[in-house]
């Protein structure tokens, strides 16, 4: 029966109480611990007041604070999630946060960061003050916590107290800590009658500000320096100077000048203020976009990216990412959210990366407007490597494939130059069948040269990734039917595919099939086909003769052609001798656009048959592969970067 009564109360308590914070020292009634809820683990943090530390008087605040604590739902307070009191103490659990001092010593913060911080607490001044009539009566350093996502939050309840009406006693403060963050009125009456209900208060802020840039508040007479005075005597750089003539106005002496919160942003938020900058407003348009009309998403999505840079990681990941997750979901937000939503998702544990931001691709690629499609070919290099074999083949390239047959040339080739980071994902069937199909189709009836180029170039580069049934059977044709194309760059393109592919080839098909192709192109009307046709030629006839004089070569040299496709993704991107396609490649070494051009013949030919001013290829010293003594030419055809949108 006893041992009922004499019981730990807080066995069946559903959170643990781990190790103490430190930041709260001497200015607080309340001890900080980290914690996490039995059930899965959730981190929470714990305030703990322990009775034998302190008097009954202070007990009462404590409790106090928690009734306080209970009843105030803001943004920019302090989460309340559970609480238990015993006789001697007091737990309160709220979400996880460190001390405001904690966190400035360890992470260090950038201005950017700050002025978005300064600018939630100011927030909270202004609920307390303009819409719930309450006077927080604490605000400091102690007061003031960060959650993991960096947000700052205003808590330390213990001694607030209404504005007007019963109760609106200041109560008694006991901690000496606390006493240099008092305004002067406190013991000036006949100040105390001029100020407003929120000067006590944005004096407070003065002293937050000041500890912010400055460390530790030694005395109040310190609040007169700018910036904290050295070793040596001399002042070192503390308060920015944006911020300088806001920060003169909470820290006067005269109650009555001091800004009510509302009016102390809106002066921070004009040209040239301390809070008005690229990461405030990154935040106020994310929590305001589901006013915001489309126009105004789209442009600032399409702006958002470059700007990520300048933003904390922590940030990043759990308050941006989320509302751009948000903003796709339900916000109608488009396509200008994938480019930064792909980048930040590079933040993500590869677990989190499966649960957030996969289901959203596999979504996306069903997608029927064309914008989101092309954006999210063109951004595939973002997502591609979280991406699992099942999920591409089962989910995403039946959806892909259709771009191979949309009537819109862009998409036509952005759907070809993603198969370069799809083909090692890709299984047997899809990858060997499906996929051939497709490239046979568009290199011997696309309409676009440079479609018909960059598919010859990417079949060349993914090549490594076939089966040696398929290599024997397709590359040979691929290449000599790109060879025979009446668009100059497809002719290069053809030629240096198969160069690069020698390795593939059986000497016997080399010499009877490859090199009769090579050979009439030495006559090419194009200066370039010309040149890479003689460099391919003489890559094959050094492999030739190497093997005329020494016939125990030939195994060596042909021990690539029946080894199996590899799934490893290190074939290259689309550089090397990979050539951009119709957004630039046509339009830049066709400057007659679809003008016909006239032939000897005083006839017309269409556009692929109008002469195009010899892409200079960059040749480079011929690489030796470790299983094969062959030279391989590694050559470029410069290439024109594509802005990507």
């Amino acid at each position: 029966m006893w041992s009922f009564f004499s019981r730990d109360p807080t066995a069946n308590f559903a959170f643990e109480i781990g190790d103490v914070v430190s930041g709260l020292e001497e200015k607080s009634i309340w001890t900080l611990h980290k914690g996490k809820r039995k059930a899965n683990g959730e981190p929470v943090s714990v305030f703990v007041f322990d009775i034998k530390d302190y008097n009954e008087t202070q007990m009462q605040t404590a409790k106090n604070s928690l009734k306080r604590l209970k009843t105030l739902r803001h943004p920019n307070v302090v989460t309340y999630i559970d609480s238990l009191e015993t006789d001697k103490t007091v737990y309160v659990v709220t979400e996880p946060v460190v001390p405001i001092v904690t966190y400035i010593s360890e992470q260090k913060p950038s201005e950017l960061v700050i002025s978005w911080g300064l600018h939630q607490i100011v927030k909270a001044l202004s609920f307390f003050v303009n819409d719930v009539n309450l006077i927080h009566n604490n605000v400091c350093s102690a007061s003031v916590f960060v959650d993991p996502a960096g947000e700052w939050k205003l808590g330390g309840v213990d001694y607030m107290y209404p504005a007007t009406g019963e109760g609106s006693i200041p109560p008694v403060k006991i901690l000496p800590a606390l006493e240099r963050y008092d305004p002067p009125e406190k013991n000036d009456l006949s100040r105390g009658r001029k100020a407003e209900k929120w000067s006590s208060d944005m004096w407070g802020l003065g002293c937050l500000i000041w500890e912010v840039f400055n460390g530790p508040l030694p005395r109040t007479s310190a609040l007169k320096a700018l910036g904290k005075v050295g070793p040596d005597g001399e002042s070192q750089e503390g308060i920015p100077k944006s911020l300088v003539p806001n920060y003169c106005e909470l820290v006067g002496a005269n109650p009555k000048v001091r800004p009510n919160p509302a009016n102390f942003i809106q002066s921070c938020r004009k040209p040239g203020g301390f809070m008005k900058n690229s990461f405030v407003d990154t935040n106020l348009f994310l929590e305001e976009q589901q006013i915001k009309d489309q126009n105004e998403k789209t442009k600032f999505f399409s702006e958002l990216t470059p700007k990520l840079d300048d933003f904390p990681d922590d940030f990043c990941k759990h308050k941006i990412l989320p509302q751009l997750l948000n903003a796709y979901e339900f916000g109608n937000a488009g396509s200008s959210v994938l480019a930064p939503l792909f980048k930040l998702g590079r933040l993500l544990s590869q677990e989190d990366y499966q649960k957030k931001i996969v289901p959203c691709v596999v979504k996306l690629f069903s997608s029927t407007d064309r914008a989101t499609r092309i954006k999210l070919l063109m951004q595939m290099d973002s997502f591609i490597e979280h991406l699992q074999p099942a999920t591409i083949n089962d989910q995403i390239f039946p959806q892909v494939v259709h771009g191979f047959m949309d009537t819109n040339p862009a998409i036509r080739e952005q759907t070809v130059k993603a198969m370069l980071l799809m083909a090692p994902k890709l299984n047997d069937k899809t990858l060997n069948t499906e996929l051939m199909k497709h490239f046979a189709r568009l290199q011997s009836k696309d309409d676009q040269g440079g479609i018909r180029t960059n598919t010859t170039v990417c079949l060349g580069k993914i090549a490594c990734h076939l089966n040696p049934q398929t290599r024997q059977k397709v590359l040979g044709s691929a290449f000599t039917r790109a060879m025979k194309d009446p668009f100059p760059p497809a002719r290069i393109a053809g030629v240096m595919a198969m160069a690069a592919n020698q390795k593939y080839f059986p000497l016997k098909d080399a010499a009877t099939k490859a090199l009769p192709t090579l050979c009439t192109l030495t006559v090419d009307p194009e200066k370039g086909v010309r040149e890479q046709a003689f460099k391919a030629i003489r890559c094959f006839i050094d492999s030739l003769e190497k093997v005329s004089e020494d016939p125990e070569m030939l195994a060596k040299l042909e021990s690539e052609v029946n080894s199996p496709g590899t799934t490893d993704s290190s074939a290259g991107g689309w550089t090397g001798w990979a050539v951009t396609g119709v957004s630039s490649l046509t339009s830049k070494l066709y400057r007659g656009g679809n003008k016909p051009a006239p032939t000897a013949a005083g006839t017309q030919q269409p556009a692929d048959k109008a002469k195009a001013p010899s892409a200079e290829p960059t040749p480079s010293h011929p690489a030796s592969a470790p299983a094969s003594t062959r030279q391989e030419p590694q050559v470029e055809i410069q290439e024109e970067e594509e802005e990507r949108e």
